[in-house]
């Protein structure tokens, strides 16, 4: 399994000091991508170790599905030794990657001048809540807390009446790929230049840049010349759609759409009898009665029967899945999405590869998730220690 790396990033060496969701899947995005990771983990390890069934302690899930690729080494940052060990491991990085809160960082002798006058040409990503020019620079957040604060919750409360939490970590899995776009960004710099630089990721401001440029709608002029939201999304009867015996989800965007969606429920005058529907202006201004119009049409056969229709007429749709239907499904399955491999001491596992496709530099999965310093050992020198 530890093949040597083919990716883009191969030779490159990240040091990561992440712990929960966000900042480990992205480290392991930058692994699979064939960067050699090293995990640094405190005595007890990463807290999301422990979260959810595991057939050894500390071997969970969400820990498993987020930090292959890497190499574990354990130390008591707040101790000498584990301090001059972690030094020598500076020296010898590429990268950097903590979410260490602002102050903390500071206190372990781990802010951007201390790293940089062990290794000047390094590559420092602190990925923080809140910008350190805000006022609410070095307070704590999760991904809950984040959701509340960037308008996500919110828009469900304008949907639905009440605000929710949307079911995935979908703003750790989102800042985490602008933090992968960030470092990639930044090697590219010093290939270029020579020069190291420090990168800060702040939740906050990435996921409110991320919902507004979806829901500035009319604030996108100033003075603004219409209400803020898009309409489209924020319709309560957006869908899924019931049909006769299930659910379905069918995006009826264009004009040439419209058209042949008139044609298979038997209106093929559709755009010119309903003056809402007769442009994407209008039907955006009508999301409401876009969907509710959608929406009777849909109850009237079985999802199958629609599938056949509307994929013939080259009509985005899909059924509703739930996630155990992902993984039957036959296209992941065709792409080979899908690994069943042998954890050296987790038994039989599922991961999920890479999903890009590089023709010349090919992500790689060399190494499953580690135990608690298993390269302890191995990635230390003496001069580590000394």
């Amino acid at each position: 399994m530890a093949d040597p790396a083919a990716g883009p990033l191969a030779g490159v060496v990240v040091l990561d000091l992440t712990s929960v969701v966000m900042g480990p899947s992205a480290t392991q995005i930058l692994g699979d991508l064939g960067a050699d990771v090293i995990k640094v983990e405190p005595p007890g390890g990463d807290s999301m170790r422990g979260v959810g069934p595991a057939r050894s302690p500390g071997m969970g899930p969400m820990y498993l599905q987020a930090n292959r690729n890497k190499r574990s080494v354990r130390l008591d940052l707040k101790s000498p030794e584990g301090t001059r060990a972690l030094h020598g491991l500076i020296r010898r990085a590429d990268v950097l990657v903590h979410n260490i809160r602002p102050a903390a960082a500071g206190r372990l002798g781990l802010a951007y001048p201390e790293v940089a006058g062990l290794n000047p040409g390094i590559v420092y990503c602190g990925a923080v809540g809140y910008g350190s020019r805000g006022p609410a620079a070095g307070q704590a957040v999760y991904d809950d807390i984040m959701q509340a604060a960037c308008g996500i919750s919110g828009i469900f409360q304008h949907v639905d009446g009440e605000p929710r939490y949307a079911p995935v970590n979908i703003c750790d899995r989102v800042v985490g790929l602008y933090l992968v776009i960030a470092v990639v960004s930044a090697l590219y710099h010093r290939r270029e230049s020579g020069q190291g630089q420090q990168i800060e990721v702040p939740m906050f401001e990435t996921m409110a840049q991320f919902v507004l440029a979806d829901h500035l709608g009319g604030y996108a002029f100033w003075p603004p010349i219409g209400s803020i939201g898009y309409p489209r999304l924020l319709s309560r009867h957006r869908g899924p759609h019931r049909t006769a015996d299930g659910y379905l989800s069918v995006v009826v965007y264009t004009d040439e759409q419209w058209r042949r969606f008139g044609a298979i429920i038997g209106q093929p005058g559709l755009l010119q009898s309903d003056v809402r529907l007769a442009s994407q202006q209008s039907r955006t201004a009508h999301a409401e009665h876009v969907g509710q119009f959608i929406a009777r049409q849909l109850r009237t056969r079985p999802t199958d029967e629609w599938l056949r229709l509307l994929q013939a007429a080259d009509i985005p749709a899909s059924p509703v899945c739930g996630l155990e239907d992902l993984l039957e499904d036959p296209q992941l399955h065709a792409s080979g999405l899908f690994e069943r491999v042998q954890h050296p001491t987790e038994g039989t596992v599922l991961t999920c590869r890479f999903p890009v496709e590089f023709s010349k530099t090919p992500a790689t999965m060399r190494r499953l998730a580690p135990r608690l310093g298993q390269h302890t050992a191995e990635l230390l020198t003496a001069e580590d220690t000394a």
